[in-house]
């Protein structure tokens, strides 16, 4: 089982924001706004095609993970492998260990591994974010809603590795979860330190 942990793991300390920004001249994402390396801060420092690509990219390492491990060692090692690329993206080993949020490469992993439970973590997170207008808020949401949706139509493995991302979703917006409740979380858009 080391080598599906390993290929998710490297697939998901990609650090795709950092990269995309570097390379359009602006920089370290990390020094930028809430210093993450997500797509939300991404927006904020670099604008909607650059969050938009980092979005795809982060969602793409997951969907990557548990696709070829799933075809190189079966479905046990997909799962294996899309819960290794959310640690990954949370803890890259090429920035010592301080990542994103994990909620693109979550969701990557769920539509993956999870299809339906997935869409429906999208669904609630596009829902989430339109009416509320917090990153953090919306994800929160997503995750909730996917381990409910895992829970009824999977079960088994695939709902256990939706769980297993969804608190390490919840863990990372520890933060988040104090200035939602505060009313001090900022919204989309809105300087301060959002999620990326």
């Amino acid at each position: 089982m080391i080598a599906p942990l390993l290929l998710g793991y490297l697939l998901g300390s990609i650090p795709f924001g950092l990269v995309f920004t570097r390379a359009a001249g602006l920089g370290d994402i990390r020094r930028i706004g809430s210093g993450n390396i997500g797509a939300t801060n991404v927006l904020r420092a670099g604008g909607k095609a650059l969050a938009a690509a980092t979005l795809l990219a982060d969602g793409g390492k997951g969907v990557a993970a548990v696709l070829l491990a799933g075809w190189a060692w079966g479905p046990a090692a997909a799962l294996w492998a899309g819960l290794a690329a959310v640690l990954g993206h949370l803890f890259p080993v090429w920035l010592r260990f301080r990542g994103g949020k994990g909620v693109a490469t979550g969701l990557g992993v769920l539509l993956a591994a999870a299809p339906l439970a997935g869409v429906v973590a999208c669904a609630t997170w596009l829902l989430v974010a339109k009416l509320g207008r917090r990153s953090s808020l919306a994800g929160l949401a997503a995750f909730a809603a996917a381990v409910v949706a895992a829970g009824l139509i999977y079960g088994g493995g695939r709902g256990w590795l939706t769980l297993a991302v969804a608190v390490l979703v919840f863990a990372r917006h520890h933060g988040n979860i104090r200035r939602l409740v505060a009313g001090t979380e900022p919204r989309i858009g809105a300087g301060g330190p959002e999620p990326g």
